[in-house]
């Protein structure tokens, strides 16, 4: 029965914290992202605000195969292979997750 209410209480705290960090997380405001698929291996990505940006991409196995942090718009991929990717962008506490796909 002790091992009932743990799953419980397991349940509960992380249902409440998961919806607690949805809210403080909005998605990046006027966020492009582009060309997507790529094909020269540069993706440009924009913001209403254009601030210096963090920058993860994972694999589709959930691998994080890139972090930086870039300054301007541009983001060399060229150490990437071809695939579909999974890219997260954070920008002054906001985070936006969009599928990148290399050509």
């Amino acid at each position: 029965m002790k091992y009932l209410y743990l799953v419980f209480l397991f349940a509960y705290c992380t249902i409440g914290y998961s919806q607690e960090s949805v809210k403080s997380n909005a998605d990046i405001d006027g966020l492009k992202l582009f060309p997507n698929p790529v094909t020269q291996s540069k993706v440009f990505i924009e913001t209403t605000t254009n601030a210096p940006k963090e920058i993860a991409i994972f694999d589709v196995l959930g691998t994080q195969v890139l972090q930086t942090t870039i300054i301007g718009r541009e983001l060399n991929l060229s150490r990437l292979d071809k695939g579909m990717y999974i890219i997260r962008i954070l920008e002054n506490n906001k985070v936006a997750t969009r599928k990148l796909i290399i050509k």
